[in-house]
């Protein structure tokens, strides 16, 4: 099965240390926009990463439909706030652990 990266650019390096209580709302609505994906097995990995200098977040989903994966991206508020965007991979190669 395909193996897809999104990776959620946020508005300012240092997002995930400072976010506003708004954006902290918009944020649980975005995990909760995910819910799906992870209720049923396709979600591998998901969340914020943190770097010395940055942070984005990171989701590595298996699926054999990527336009149904970029049509949900689209719909997910922190898109629609325009509170942030994403960067979607396919990933060439590699291995994912089994199930």
């Amino acid at each position: 099965m395909p193996t897809f990266v999104l990776r959620l650019i946020a508005p300012r390096p240092n997002f995930a240390q400072t976010m506003t209580d708004a954006e902290r709302e918009i944020m649980s609505r975005h995990a909760a926009h995910w819910r799906p994906y992870l209720e049923r097995g396709d979600m591998v990995v998901f969340g914020p990463v943190l770097t010395d200098g940055d942070s984005y977040g990171l989701a590595v989903i298996e699926t054999d439909d990527d336009q149904a994966l970029r049509d949900f991206a689209a719909q997910d508020p922190v898109v629609t706030t325009g509170t942030a965007a994403f960067e979607l991979g396919r990933m060439a190669a590699g291995h994912v652990r089994g199930r």
